[in-house]
């Protein structure tokens, strides 16, 4: 008698890299460490299997409108073919599908990366008087449909009240500890005097304001802020490219995660002055961890959400404010002992509970829930 199959799980997204952290990373590769049978359809020039998750690729769309449509519809046709035994989905435009999935008798997880109705409201290629009109119909329709799932993940606990709480659980975007290691960082006191920044390059992430205040840095610090992302619009470099921070600027483009961890072991302080909107307000970005788990300190901004848990690990701004921001650059920048406690206060927290190694048994023990434990656990 030949032993049972374990459960088929097929992870969707039409928005996401093939390689996205916090689902192939962390969720795929904790699923097919487990012992599931792990396959991620997803935007990418190739099918491929890596870290045993079989990667189905679609092709990338060109464009906003394309990704929600002719793309979501691929992604979801390649998932039905994989005959799943549950199906998770990373996207709201994949909404639609989760309920058909349902109808067909599937099983369906989803995913929500984000506060959606908040997202909405800071969206600047929305029209704004739409924004609000349009944040109430997200709202209703996420929620209705978020009712018929068999099981919903999000990852912060402002998200997680929106959904049924018998079937939401917190899986918070902690960092992978392995992804740090503290054997390779470089001695503290001898990095460069560099700040950097991981993540998305517009305005409403602070990257002005980020310029400006180190354009406002004496230059005997001999500072440089490093931007590591891509600018949206493209046309924002132009316009950051008339500011005198510019000149001590470095756009890095876009990181591997090897490659990222290699910028953040180089580098003294990690930047995060998102804007105050409701969206940034809650949310717990995994740019604050990372620089945590790479032993540096903080400049953040001063939401209550961040405060509580960086604590002594950073310093807190006013994130409008490019004088306060260039204030605390100074200070972290000219009392290296300090800065150097400081980072070293957030990797101790890395260590004890905010890694991604303790997230993951949440997700599996939903998984447990909705399609049975793995059957043929694999060893590693």
């Amino acid at each position: 008698m030949s032993a049972p199959r374990p459960p088929r799980v097929v992870h969707l997204t039409s928005v996401h890299d093939a390689f996205d952290t916090r689902i192939f990373m962390k969720e795929c590769r904790s699923l097919a460490m487990a012992g599931y049978a792990v396959a991620l359809v997803a935007p990418h020039d190739a099918d491929v299997t890596r870290d045993d998750v079989h990667i189905v690729a679609v092709p990338p769309a060109r464009g906003r409108l394309e990704r929600a449509t002719r793309t979501a519809w691929r992604v979801f046709r390649k998932g039905l073919s994989l005959r799943a035994d549950v199906y998770h989905l990373h996207d709201p435009e994949l909404l639609p599908y989760g309920l058909l999935l349902k109808l067909l008798g599937r099983r369906v997880i989803y995913d929500a990366h984000e506060h959606l109705p908040k997202d909405v409201t800071s969206k600047h290629y929305l029209p704004a008087p739409l924004r609000s009109l349009l944040a109430f119909a997200v709202d209703v329709v996420e929620r209705a449909v978020c009712f018929c799932f068999d099981g919903i993940v999000t990852v912060t606990p402002g998200i997680a009240v929106r959904f049924p709480y018998t079937r939401t659980v917190l899986v918070r975007n902690y960092p992978l500890r392995s992804e740090f290691p503290a054997v390779e960082r470089k001695p503290y006191a001898s990095r460069r005097a560099a700040i950097v920044y991981l993540g998305g390059l517009n305005s409403i992430r602070g990257v002005r304001e980020m310029v400006r205040a180190v354009g406002r840095l004496a230059p005997s610090l001999g500072a440089e802020l490093w931007l590591a992302g891509r600018f949206d619009p493209p046309g924002f470099e132009q316009e950051l490219a008339r500011e005198p921070g510019w000149a001590r600027t470095r756009h890095l483009g876009w990181l591997s995660r090897e490659q990222v961890a290699a910028t953040l072991a180089q580098a003294r302080i990690g930047l995060l002055v998102l804007h105050p909107v409701p969206n940034h307000v809650d949310s717990l970005p995994i740019k604050l961890f990372e620089y945590m788990a790479a032993g540096l300190p903080v400049v953040a901004s001063r939401f209550p959400a961040w405060e509580a848990v960086l604590e002594d690990a950073g310093l807190f701004v006013d994130p409008l404010d490019e004088l306060a921001i260039a204030q605390a650059l100074t200070h972290l920048l000219a009392n290296t002992d300090e800065a150097r406690r400081r980072g070293e206060s957030g990797r101790a927290a890395v260590d004890r509970t905010l890694h991604w190694e303790r997230e993951a048994g949440a997700l599996l023990t939903l998984y447990g829930r909705v399609v049975g434990p793995p059957r043929l656990p694999r060893a590693r």
